[in-house]
This record gives structure tokens, sequence and C-alpha cells, in this order.
């Protein structure tokens, strides 16, 4: 599986709920049965946990091995599907790892507020001063406390499509939500069918596409304060501006003169395994998708058609514009790095994940990209990754973590999630959007 949003494909969710619900019973002297605040006895070896598994822990294990030889570190890593049920439950036990790989900030704040987590050493918060944007240092920093460093990251909201067809059409690529619209009626006349497809399946994660598309719209019609009071319930989901985004996505993937080419009608979209539209869009069945920079991966797969990615290749794509031409505001995802020891060893290991030697190291190997500022695109795999690089290191982009990563996990991976799916199944907005809100955990 592709990019740093692990957790979505490969493992059924924990709830981040549970996870806090599972510390309720710390102590409340401000310390841990961690250690929390103890510096410890460097062995040379540094324990680390996450969810990257299979493939990508072998490339994670590659990206630090020549570093592990020379400073004489043995970097233990772990990777579990039950990463955020067991991570909690690690803490209150006495039995952390050194550093941890978090994928969803909301978890890694629970934890740091409850004093499991180390503040970030001065060597790592020096590198995330300098390479780290203010948007992904607010990620890891709790009650004005840095606690961490982001680690990969991915750009959502792609649109994919074919820019030999749309030369073949006249198709010009959208610079307003207003064009991407007047583009997708034109496809559909020009095609005498559907142009998009989607697949909201993922096994017990199925729907999280569906949320995607959701926080792009929430973004780009009413910005970024509105997102953030979202994010925190401030402006639940029963909003009149939250609803409003539901039907924008309402327009296109509940439409079925517009979806789910070369797949089924609408409702084939729940029962369409995600990584499905590749193949429609390398035969041509399908016009328009919308995912993040990992699909590249997807579509590039022999399985898939092995289609070539790229600006004058068989798939190129554009991010989805804004209301207004010029906006530059952007989701995605990541990870963030804490600390439940700080002895020499571990600090030396965390201060490396946060600099750009490590970015780049990682991202040479293929399917990631990170926003260190000090990554060189060139690093990158492939057209996409380069240009989602270009993205997160313009100092003039807006970047917003995925929303539902960052609210609570019986909301963000499970409410949300699933009234996805019933929304496609056909259950109105009103219904989905009150459904979901219900899910929010009372104070």
């Amino acid at each position: 599986m592709r990019t740093s949003t692990h957790r979505r494909f490969t493992a059924p969710i924990a709830m981040f709920a549970a996870a806090g619900l599972v510390l309720v019973g710390c102590s409340t002297n401000g310390g841990s049965s961690s250690g929390a605040g103890d510096a410890g006895e460097a062995d040379g070896v540094v324990t680390i946990y996450g969810t990257i598994i299979d493939t990508e822990e072998e490339l994670l294990n590659e990206s630090w091995a020549a570093w592990e030889e020379e400073n004489d570190i043995d970097i233990q890593y772990e990777g579990s599907q039950e990463f955020e049920a067991q991570i909690g439950i690690r803490a209150q036990g006495g039995n952390p790892p050194d550093l941890a790989i978090f994928p969803q900030p909301g978890l890694l704040a629970d934890l740091a507020s409850r004093d499991y987590i180390q503040p970030a050493p001065e060597g790592v918060a020096s590198n995330v001063a300098d390479y780290w944007s203010e948007d992904w240092a607010g990620y890891a920093t709790v009650n004005d406390t840095l606690v961490g460093a982001p680690l990969m990251a991915s750009i959502k909201g792609y649109i994919w499509y074919s820019p030999s067809q749309f030369a073949e059409n006249g198709w010009e690529v959208p610079t307003t939500l207003d064009e991407l619209t007047a583009l997708t009626e034109q496809a559909a006349a020009d095609l005498g069918g559907p142009p998009w497809c989607a697949g909201f399946g993922s096994d017990a994660a199925t729907g999280w596409p569906g949320t995607d598309w959701v926080e792009d719209m929430v973004l780009r019609l009413s910005g970024t304060e509105v997102y953030d009071q979202w994010v925190a319930n401030d402006v639940p989901f029963t909003d009149p501006q939250i609803v409003e985004a539901f039907d924008a996505v309402g327009a296109i993937l509940k439409n079925p003169e517009y979806v789910n080419a070369g797949l089924g009608d609408v409702r084939s979209i729940n029962t369409t395994p995600f990584g499905d539209a590749a193949r429609v869009l390398g035969t041509g069945e399908c016009a328009l998708h919308h995912q993040a920079s990992f699909f590249d991966g997807f579509i590039s797969d022999p399985e898939n058609g092995n289609a070539e990615v790229g600006p004058d290749a068989d798939i190129w794509a554009f991010i989805t514009p804004p209301a207004e031409a010029g906006g530059n505001a952007v989701t995605g995802g990541g990870e963030i790095v804490g600390a439940f020891s700080n002895d020499e060893d571990t600090i030396a290991v965390q201060e490396y994940l946060s600099s750009p030697e490590w970015a780049n190291s990682r991202v040479a190997l293929g399917g990631v990209i990170s926003a260190n500022t000090g990554l060189d695109p060139e690093s990158a795999s492939s057209p996409i990754l380069q240009d989602a690089i270009a993205i997160l290191q313009d100092p003039e982009t807006t970047f917003r973590f995925d929303a539902s990563d960052l609210m609570p996990g019986a909301v963000g991976s499970a409410g949300f999630f699933s009234g996805m799916v019933d929304w496609i199944n056909g259950a109105s907005t009103e219904e989905t959007v009150d459904a979901i809100e219900n899910t929010w955990p009372s104070e």
C-alpha cells in the first residue's frame, strides 16, 4: 500500500476514543509509569512502534540503515495493525516504545496531554523550526509545547485524468469549482455517459475516500477557519456550511449521469475497492477520479494496466480547484514522531528523523513524500510526487490535515466513514449529518 496514511489501507480502524478511555485510569500527579521526564540510560538500542508494515516497513528500515551503522545505534522498528489500540495500553502499562510514529495528531495530543510524551528536544525543535511550516508544527504542538516532529506526508484532493483525452475533446483543466462543474457536464455530454469513477471500498474502513471529498469541499467553500472549527465540533456536521459541502460532493457522486464510469451505478461506489478506479482510468473508461498523491502507485501497477503517470503521459492530475481562482489551500495526511523516553540515543534518532537527510533518504526509495522543506523534489520517485512536494514546500500553500484523522475516532474513523456509506446508499444529507454529529463523544 502507498503513502503515509497507512492505517486506512492496512487494518480495521481502532478507535481513538477507545485509546483515550484506556488512559482514564492514569495517575493524576502529572507523571507517568513510562518514566516521562526521566533521562534514562542509553543502551545503543532505540525502539520505534508504528502502523507502517510490509513493503513500506522494509523501506523504512532501509532508509536509516546507513545512519544506524555510522552512529552505532540499533533502531528496532515494530509495525502493527493494532497501533491505535495498543499504544495507549503500552503507555499506561509502563512498556511504551522509545519512539512512536503517530498517523493521527489527535492520538499523539491525547497521550501528550496525559504526560506520556516527552517535549521535543532542542535539536528536533530546531529542525521543525527550520524545515517545517507553521501548519505542520502546529499538529505536533500540544498546549503550546512542541512534542514531536512530522515525518512523511501526502497531498489529497488530486483529480486524475488523461491528458490525451482532454486534448482530443478540447477540455481544459479547471481553475475554479464552477469550472469543474462545467467540465463534468461537458464530459458527460461528450462521452454519452458518466465521466467520473469512484470507489469507497476499504474493508472495515470503507467510506474513507468519501470523507476526503467532503473535507476538500469544506476547505474550499468555507475556508480554513470553518474547517478548524468543524474539526473541533465548534461548527457541527449539521451546520449549513458542512451541509453545503456534502451537497457539492453529492452533485457529482450521487448523480447517476456522472458516476460510476466503468464500474457500475452510484451504489457501486461502496462495493468498489478504492484502488479499482486505477484500472478504468488506465483503460480510458473513466475520465475523472478524485484521490490522493499516493494513487500513482495504483495507476502504474501492472495489475491495473501499468499506465504511465506524468504531465505528458497516460494519466496526470490536477488539484481540486478552489471556489475562486488563485486559492492554494490543500488537505493531506501524514505522521508525527513522538518520544516516550529521552535518553541520548532516542534523542539522536528523533533528531535524525526530523532532518532533511532522513527525508531525502526515505523519499529516494520511492512511494512517499515529506513536507520537510529541505527535501530535494528530485528525490521523489514519480512526477506526481514531485508535484506534491512542490505544493507542500510552497510558502503560499495553506495545509490542513485530514479532518477525520483529527476528530475523535468515534467520529472520524467510525461515524464519518459509515455515514458516507449510508449517504451513497441513499440516505439524505440531513439524515447523514445528523447521524455523524450524534457520534461525537459527550463532554
